[in-house]
């Protein structure tokens, strides 16, 4: 089942919002990534030339089925062109450039989603760990999300939704090796280059 569209959640978590120096939305803030920049795991990732400072966001990630439930679970990352992004946002301009460039989404293995209160995930780069989060966390919870997204846009089977990232972000640099773990289980692997 392939899908369209990768629909991201901005600002989801409180303590990362803080970090950027931004303040949480009253409804949720939704931008797309191509589906194209997907990069499954024990992938290696190529990182772009056009920027000097790319960073990882860790995110739960979510599958939707026929049916536009969310059937299946992992954890992705986010990766950032933050310079670019820093310059497009003075000029008020939409953030593509830096959010959905090649290979811009590594994505783990799927897991069957079974809907629970809370799911912990967590990012180590090199062996150390640099990102941890928990879905109780959120400020719109996940099937809020889904029902937010399939209300707005147009959603279509073996579409993604990676649901905003917890504090923490920071630049990854070539040779990193980046393990993405869901409730202590590792479900993706990535080189960088």
């Amino acid at each position: 089942m392939m899908g369209n569209t990768i629909w991201c959640v901005g600002k989801n978590y409180p303590l990362h919002a803080l970090e950027m120096n931004q303040r949480p939305e009253s409804s949720p803030v939704i931008f797309c990534k191509s589906y194209n920049s997907l990069v499954m795991s024990d992938q290696t990732v190529h990182l772009p030339t056009f920027s000097k400072q790319v960073q990882y966001e860790v995110e739960l990630a979510f599958l939707f089925s026929e049916s536009l439930k969310l059937s299946h679970i992992t954890v992705a990352l986010d990766l950032t062109a933050r310079d670019i992004q820093n310059e497009i946002k003075k000029k008020g301009l939409p953030w593509t450039t830096a959010k959905s460039f090649k290979q811009s989404c590594p994505l783990g293995k799927w897991k069957e989603y079974h809907p629970q209160e809370q799911i912990h995930f967590h990012l180590t780069v090199n062996d150390l760990l640099r990102q941890k989060g928990n879905s109780k966390d959120m400020i719109f919870p996940i099937e809020e999300l889904r029902t937010y997204i399939i209300e707005h846009f147009p959603v279509c089977p073996g579409d993604i939704l990676i649901t905003g990232t917890p504090e923490g972000i920071s630049d990854i640099a070539k040779e990193d090796i980046a393990k993405l773990y869901l409730n202590d289980e590792i479900v993706g692997q990535f080189l960088f280059t």
